[in-house]
């Protein structure tokens, strides 16, 4: 998982870097050539974007700097945390959700992910598998238990599965 994390975080600062350093110096460069650059909306919107790309690019080499410090050996490997892989009955609907635990910036809803720092998120951090765990939601109190876990140390063969 955090393999994958530092794959997309490398080509997304791969892409930004070659719209920085190519295409907005043409853009710059095309939009120079029109003339008066007090009001000239092509040369303030590449200018704009060029701030943003370069603010982006500082924001993903800070992340993957972060990944890089995980150290997995001393997560636990026996409660929810980042990574883990979590299946929860909701108590009263009889429904059963499964998805991993993954930091905001990396969330993908579709493929079963949950940020660290939503409601459920926060809510199940450091539960146990068998575990209740009572979480404040914007419908409403939802009663939780966590049926299967598997953390990101039993996932990368750090630590063994229950």
């Amino acid at each position: 998982m955090l393999d994958e994390i530092k794959e997309r975080l490398e080509a997304e600062i791969e892409k930004l870097s070659h719209e920085l350093n190519v295409e907005l110096p043409d853009r710059i460069s095309k939009a120079v050539e029109l003339g008066d650059l007090k009001e000239n909306a092509e040369y303030k919107s590449a200018l704009e974007r060029q701030q943003f790309v370069q603010a982006r690019i500082e924001h993903l080499s800070s992340r993957l700097s972060e990944l890089s410090k995980i150290d997995v050996t001393s997560m636990p490997a026996d409660r929810v945390g980042f990574g883990s892989r979590v299946t929860i009955l909701v108590k009263g609907m009889d429904e059963e959700m499964t998805f991993t635990l993954v930091a905001g910036d990396f969330m993908d809803l579709d493929g079963g992910q949950v940020s660290m720092a939503s409601p459920i998120g926060k809510g199940l951090k450091g539960a146990r598998k068998g575990e209740e765990v009572t979480i404040q939601l914007p419908v409403g109190e939802r009663v939780y238990e966590v049926k299967e876990l598997v953390t990101l140390p039993q996932q990368l063969g750090v630590a063994d599965e229950d």
